[in-house]
């Protein structure tokens, strides 16, 4: 008798515990994605996903854009870390987040370029509780996808922001501190304690039981031991190989937020300790967050992510990169050779921590392919020079082959002030999310393919 097909909506479960599963054999065919995100028979493979990772204070654009359009070969020296993962990787040029320049405004750019960078809208100028932007794009696929999914979608952020008062010339620190709007008139904070994603995707927190977990010090998957044991014996060699992978990745993270949690602050300014559970090392926390994104991906629960690695005119120091001084102070270099190297040292840092997220989903293997190559990954910003402020030739990246719809290990160059918007637009359709509009776009990108 033929064996009955596991659900995709399979979830091991315990007492205070619930492991969504990745794709396994035993789930059958999964189905192909075309250019549009449309299912199509023929060849196993997995839905897109979408993440958008944003970084502040705009780049040292010399050591940033690659020189000739193209086949990537040789990477500026701020792009060096994607060296193992630039064939995955298209650097885009000319795209242009116009709804952040001032409009009669005034100052507050940082505030504009994070506000309108996912939502192409201009920001409505206030500190008070009258803010208005527009839903950003993440939240259009998620209103589209996300009831496919346990969560619709997932806000990360690597600085905590407040979501109210004066931070940019006028503008509310909402402005500056989240990228995801719900609606013009909901933005939707992001979470920065690893420790609390982790429990979002695989626990039921708040209950007594996941409280005596916590207490106990215990591995979720202890709490799912006997429901994985029969799912084990249950599947074929490569279903059981893709699971203790999968668990075994599960373990790991739990172990580093453990001894990220024991370690010492690295030079904590007087009387600042960090909240439990969120690492000292900068580093280490933008990467326990990144597997964040690759288990949630991995285990469908949620195929849409916003990641903010640190507020708009965030003062940031990096000691662990001999740059004491502040990151927003030192974008504002005025040319200053000292103060454009520490700013390109952070540029690189950030990179860095992009090229770990990439090489984590191309570990991790799917269907016909890897994660990476089923997801869309943007990283970039509102602001291209952080000392001019200006808000055109953005520094964009886009990694993933989105289900084999994008040609990567590209350089594009668009024609000046193609909208930003454009490109959100040309994701949105290969995640069969079709919207007349997206903010300031004015249609699709062409050449991604």
């Amino acid at each position: 008798m033929k064996t009955p097909l596991l659900s995709r909506r399979t979830l091991l479960r315990g007492i205070g515990a619930t492991v969504a599963l990745p794709w396994l054999e035993a789930m059958g065919q999964l189905a192909a994605y075309g250019a549009s995100g449309s299912p199509a028979p023929g060849r196993r493979t997995a839905p897109n996903r979408l993440a958008f990772l944003y970084v502040p204070n705009g780049k040292d654009m010399p050591n940033w854009t690659p020189r000739a359009e193209g086949r990537l070969t040789d990477l500026p020296s701020i792009l060096a870390p994607l060296a193992p993962v630039k064939d995955e990787v298209l650097a885009l040029t000319g795209l242009t987040a116009d709804k952040a320049r001032a409009y009669g405004d005034g100052g507050g750019d940082h505030a504009r370029a994070m506000a309108a960078f996912l939502t192409g809208v201009h920001p409505r100028k206030t500190d008070g509780t009258d803010i208005r932007a527009g839903t950003s794009v993440d939240q259009l696929a998620a209103q589209r996808i996300g009831e496919l999914t346990r969560l619709p979608s997932l806000e990360l952020g690597g600085e905590a922001g407040s979501m109210a008062g004066n931070c940019d010339s006028g503008y509310s620190c909402v402005y500056s501190s989240t990228v995801a709007w719900k609606s013009s008139t909901q933005p939707l904070p992001k979470e920065i304690n690893p420790k609390l994603v982790f429990e979002r995707l695989f626990g039921q927190p708040g209950g007594l039981e996941g409280a005596r977990r916590n207490l106990a010090r215990k591995s979720v998957l202890d709490f799912i031991r006997d429901d994985s044991r029969t799912l084990v014996a249950s599947v074929g060699a490569n279903d059981k190989q893709k699971l203790d992978e999968y668990f075994t990745s599960i373990r790991e993270i739990e172990q580093r937020m453990e001894r990220a949690a024991s370690l010492p602050a690295v030079n904590p300014p007087a009387g600042v300790t960090a909240p439990a559970g969120i690492p000292a090392s900068y580093a280490e926390h933008l990467r326990l967050l990144c597997d964040m994104i690759a288990l949630a991906f991995q285990a469908d629960v949620t195929r849409v992510c916003t990641f903010v690695f640190a507020n708009e005119t965030s003062n940031k120091s990096y000691p662990e990169l001999g740059v004491n001084e502040g990151h927003h102070e030192l974008s504002h270099h005025g040319h200053d050779p000292e103060k454009i190297r520490k700013v390109r040292a952070i540029n690189t840092f950030h990179v860095t921590q992009f090229a770990y997220l990439l090489n984590r989903l191309k570990s991790i293997k799917e269907g016909d392919g890897t994660l990476l190559d089923h997801s869309m990954i943007v990283y970039g910003c509102g602001n291209s020079d952080g000392d001019r402020h200006n808000h055109d030739d953005l520094p964009i990246l886009l990694a993933g082959r989105g289900g084999g719809t994008i040609a990567s290990g590209r350089h594009i160059r668009f024609k000046d002030e193609t909208p930003v918007t454009n490109l959100w637009a040309s994701l949105l359709e290969r995640m069969d999310v079709r919207v007349p509009f997206i903010g300031d776009s004015t249609g699709t990108l062409p050449g991604l393919a």
